[in-house]
């Protein structure tokens, strides 16, 4: 089958998904475009998620394309519901640099949050979402109100840290719709996570970051809050900048493992927060230490104090090492932050002394 015929043959199978009763099909709901078919077989297309779409309408789509003769693989785009108005769109009917526009410092944003605390780190793999995770959760079973906004768009982990997998309700009046957070473990959750297929990837360019963070501040119906912990990607973009742009934080915790490579990335993600007027809190120096289960020594596997050293060099606190504990491991595979699921682990005890020294700073 030719490229074009293929196609033809894909958007006929397109133009047989009804989202509801009455409504146009996917292709003319603005649901479903930019449709690209590749002479490999493969079909490219970006989905526009709507307010009440569910899961199932995104797997229908991906499925009917997939059972169309001559198709070899499927690559869909997923964007986020634009609430009030339609997704804006190129004449390739994908969100282009630009389409989102960045945010702007915006006083009050979050009236009813107490604190924001950004959790962070100039590298990937350090255990940035586990520090997180644990002092939200630290937080709620103080009795605190927390909230958890997942903003690692490319590697959004909380959804299986907390084990939810559901979708968040989308609530209000039309152009006033808010987004309803999920709960677990007495911490309210977003992520991107919740809205995308557990293996979609989120293929984004910058601009789109910045306006899917700024939707998640503005159209999440948070409510009180004692505290809004922050969970960071790697990196010191577009993210980080359009975090510090559009609200107020209170600090930032950086995350580090003990190890010179990881320490140097780590350096450059404070700097970056001090050039941008943003207090860090101090570091954390986590995976510092295994002790052995079978002769209780402890094996230093990426090294030790290279946390401490860091926090002293920049004159800023070291709030404490996190051991290299399998329970964590554990823990967040099954979906309770290792402070709730063991709290009495070398692990959950040094993440509360964390939690503590984060209390005093602020």
């Amino acid at each position: 089958m030719s490229g074009g015929d293929l196609r033809t043959a894909v958007m006929r199978a397109l133009t047989q998904i009804r989202p509801g009763d009455g409504e146009a099909d996917v292709l003319i709901s603005g649901r479903v475009s930019g449709v690209e078919v590749g002479e490999d077989g493969t079909v490219r297309f970006s989905f526009h998620l709507r307010p009440g779409d569910g899961q199932d309408l995104v797997r229908t789509v991906r499925s009917a394309v997939e059972a169309v003769p001559g198709v070899r693989s499927v690559k869909m785009n997923m964007q986020l519901p634009q609430m009030g108005g339609a997704a804006p769109r190129s004449r390739r009917g994908g969100l282009q640099p630009g389409s989102v526009p960045a945010p702007t410092p915006k006083p009050g944003l979050l009236p009813q949050v107490e604190r924001v605390i950004a959790v962070s780190s100039g590298k990937g793999g350090v255990g940035k979402s586990m520090v997180a995770a644990n002092l939200a959760a630290g937080l709620a079973a103080e009795g605190k109100r927390v909230g958890l906004l997942d903003a690692d768009i490319y590697g959004p982990n909380i959804p299986l840290m907390f084990g939810v997998q559901r979708r968040p309700s989308v609530t209000g009046e039309k152009g006033r719709e808010m987004i309803e957070p999920l709960e677990a473990h007495g911490v309210r959750l977003m992520s991107l996570g919740f809205l995308l297929e557990k293996e979609q990837p989120a293929i984004m360019r910058g601009p789109l970051i910045s306006g899917i963070l700024k939707q998640f501040l503005e159209q999440v119906d948070w409510g009180p809050l004692d505290a809004m912990i922050v969970d960071m990607p790697p990196g010191t973009g577009d993210a980080q900048l359009s975090l510090v742009q559009t609200i107020d934080l209170h600090g930032a915790v950086m995350v580090t493992t003990p190890q010179e490579i990881a320490t140097g990335d780590v350096r450059r993600g404070v700097k970056m927060f001090e050039r941008v007027n943003t207090r860090v809190l101090g570091i954390v120096e986590n995976m510092s230490g295994l002790v052995c289960p079978c002769c209780g020594e402890e094996i230093d596997v990426f090294g030790s104090g290279g946390g401490a050293k860091l926090a002293e060099e920049l004159g800023v606190p070291f709030l404490g090492r996190v051991p290299l504990d399998p329970k964590v491991r554990e823990a967040g595979d099954r979906g309770a932050p290792t402070v709730v699921a063991d709290p009495d682990s070398a692990a959950a005890q040094a993440l509360r002394w964390v939690l503590a020294r984060v209390e005093e700073e602020l």
